[in-house]
C-alpha cells in the first residue's frame, strides 16, 4: 500500500474550501492526483477530526464550519477588525464606492474586510466568489506585486493562468510580459489600477499598506466602482483618498504584525 503524506489533508481542505460545496470522492482524488484509496483515508481522517463531513444520502464530502470558525477567531485575535474597519468605513463613505482590505497571506493576498459607500444609483458588489485575490487581474494584486522584486512578483503572478479571460474582464492582460509592463506602469503611476480587468465595467484603485520604512507591505486597501463613475480625473482624486487610508492603516497595524514583517525583512537583507 502506497504511503500518502498526511499534509495532503491540507490540499483537500483547500480544495473543499475553494469550492465551498460538496464533492464526490472520485472528483477530489482526480483534482489532487491522488489514488481513490489514499483520498478516502485522508477524508476519513478529516471526518474523524471534525474538519469534514460526509452526506449520508449522496456520500459527497464537504467541510464543516470548524475552519470558518477558526479563521474568524484568528482574524479577531489579530486586532484587524477593531483597528481597520473604521478606516475602511471612512474611505468608503468619502469615495461613495466599495472599499476593500486585503492582507498578505503566504504567496498571495486574501480579502478580509469591506465597506460599501455607494448611496444610490449603480451599486457595485464583487462577483468573485473567493477571498483569494487574483493578483494578475486586480488593482490590489498590482499594487502589492509592484512593491516586490521583479523575480518575486513574476513568481507570484505565475500562480494564476493568464489565458482565463473568460472569467474576468475584456481588458485583462493576457500574458506575463504584458503583466510585467503593467507592473512598471503601476510603479510609475503610484497606485494599482484595474479597468474592466477583474470584472467587466468595474474600475478599481489600490495602494499597498507598508507599516514602516524599509518594511514589506502587509496588505492593500482599494476602492472599486462602476467604470462610468471613474473617469481619469476622478481616479486621481480617489487615489489620494486611498493613499491617505493606506497611511492610516499602516499606523494602526497590529504591533506583532509589524514586528513579524520587520524580522522577515531583516532576514532577507542578511541573506542578500
Amino acid at each position: 500500500m502506497s504511503h500518502i503524506p498526511a499534509e495532503r489533508c491540507l490540499d483537500i481542505i483547500e480544495l473543499l474550501a475553494e469550492r465551498a460545496a460538496s464533492m464526490p470522492l472520485g472528483e477530489i482524488a482526480e483534482k489532487l492526483s491522488l489514488p481513490k484509496s489514499g483520498a478516502h483515508r485522508l477524508l476519513a481522517t478529516l471526518v474523524d477530526l471534525g474538519w469534514a463531513e460526509q452526506d449520508a444520502e449522496t456520500s459527497y464530502y464537504r467541510l464543516t464550519m470548524r475552519l470558518a470558525v477558526l479563521g474568524q477567531r484568528f482574524y479577531v485575535a489579530t486586532g484587524l477588525p477593531d483597528m481597520c474597519q473604521p478606516v475602511l468605513d471612512k474611505l468608503a463613505q468619502s469615495c461613495g464606492e466599495f472599499a476593500r482590505l486585503a492582507v498578505v497571506d503566504g504567496e498571495g493576498l486574501v480579502w478580509v474586510a469591506q465597506a460599501q459607500g455607494a448611496r444610490g444609483g449603480l451599486l457595485y458588489q464583487p462577483s468573485l466568489n473567493t477571498n483569494i485575490v487574483p493578483l494578475h487581474r486586480t488593482a490590489a494584486g498590482k499594487a502589492w506585486l509592484a512593491t516586490l522584486p521583479t523575480d518575486a512578483a513574476m513568481k507570484r503572478a505565475l500562480n494564476f493562468e493568464f489565458n482565463d479571460s473568460i472569467k474576468y474582464g475584456p481588458k485583462a492582460v493576457q500574458n506575463i510580459e504584458g503583466f510585467m509592463r503593467e507592473l512598471k506602469a503601476t510603479a510609475k503611476r503610484g497606485f494599482g489600477l484595474a479597468d474592466s480587468e477583474a470584472e467587466p465595467g468595474v474600475t478599481a484603485i489600490a495602494l499597498p499598506i507598508v507599516p514602516g520604512e524599509g518594511m514589506a507591505a502587509v496588505g492593500t486597501v482599494s476602492i472599486a466602482g462602476p467604470s462610468v463613475r471613474m473617469p481619469e480625473q476622478r481616479q486621481q482624486e480617489i487615489a489620494q483618498l486611498v493613499r491617505a487610508a493606506a497611511l492610516d492603516l499602516a499606523k494602526l497595524w497590529p504591533t506583532r504584525t509589524q514586528q513579524g514583517a520587520s524580522r522577515s525583512d531583516n532576514r532577507g537583507r542578511s541573506a542578500a
